[in-house]
């Protein structure tokens, strides 16, 4: 018998990364509206039982996503968690299983509705796991946590989301800066990831960054002089985010950054020049008209 070879080429580690961050933000993101919660735009629809399976074929939404969390952790063993995979001090295997009975439990006993109390309600071993899964610095002051911070200690990092969309994504105390995140448009993120395919974590990681900057810029407060006075944190009545805007255009950004380049192109390096203005190009050809 002649064995032909497979017309689909494997998936690059890159690449299987990015198909478990969107099967777990689908799949939390389906566990969020169980409770009434926005979870990502991005988010494919999940199969889930119903009075159609009889036999119970599909498993239940939180086996689901007991079983997105183990997959994605198990992957991530060579990137976000590979000093857990090596640490002698570390069951990294009982750790991924600790925190996916947290996810199990939060799922049946209403954490996801209620978090605050949920997490209350933990034993101090479980907040340890939930602290070392989300990399906090501190141990976990349940009473001072917002709604948002809250929540995400119950979801895996790579699906939490904006709650209160600011811009920003509250993890316990902590906030991150992502993008795309829970709040970016479908459209554009697809556009995003297509741009982004081939760069670097560190290159995606930068442009991110720099697709943020009208959020962290709006916040800064300068002196009639141009000095820096202060900048406005997040909860102050000041604080703003001109992304949340319903006519902000992602596709209009990404041009004004390519103007930007191209005003100070004689103090940029010429190679980060290119390189940079290649990007935003091609970004901003990826999305219909001013989007």
């Amino acid at each position: 018998m002649k064995v032909t070879e497979s017309a689909t080429a494997p998936l690059s580690l890159s690449q299987q990364r990015h198909s478990l961050d969107h099967h777990v933000q689908s799949v939390f993101s389906e566990v969020l509206a169980t409770v009434g919660v926005e979870g990502y735009q991005t988010a494919s629809p999940i199969a889930v039982p119903s009075g159609d399976d009889p036999a119970g074929d599909l498993p239940t939404l939180d086996q689901q996503a007991a079983g997105a969390w183990e997959d994605w952790f198990d992957l991530q063993l060579t990137g976000r968690y590979r000093t857990v995979a090596t640490s002698p001090d570390v069951d990294h295997k009982q750790l991924q299983q600790d925190f996916g009975d947290v996810i199990t439990r939060a799922y049946n006993d209403g954490g996801y509705a209620d978090p605050k109390s949920f997490l209350q309600s933990l034993p101090s071993d479980k907040m340890e796991t939930i602290r070392q899964i989300h990399s906090l610095a501190d141990s976990i002051n349940v009473s001072s946590l917002s709604d948002e911070g809250a929540l995400n200690l119950l979801i895996p990092p790579v699906a939490q989301v904006d709650l209160n969309f600011d811009g920003l994504t509250q993890s316990g105390a902590a906030y991150g800066i992502r993008f795309p995140d829970s709040r970016t448009p479908a459209d554009v993120a697809e556009a995003w990831n297509e741009s982004t395919a081939d760069l670097s974590e560190m290159d995606k990681a930068f442009y991110g960054l720099v697709a943020k900057l009208p959020t962290l810029l709006a916040n800064i407060k300068l002196h009639p002089d141009g000095t820096f006075s202060h900048t406005v944190e997040p909860g102050d009545p000041e604080y703003s985010n001109p992304m949340a805007a319903e006519d902000y255009s992602y596709g209009q950004a990404a041009q004004d950054y390519v103007n930007y380049l191209d005003a100070f192109r004689a103090q940029i390096d010429p190679v980060r020049y290119q390189r940079d203005r290649a990007f935003w190009t091609d970004f901003a050809s990826r999305l219909d008209g001013d989007r």
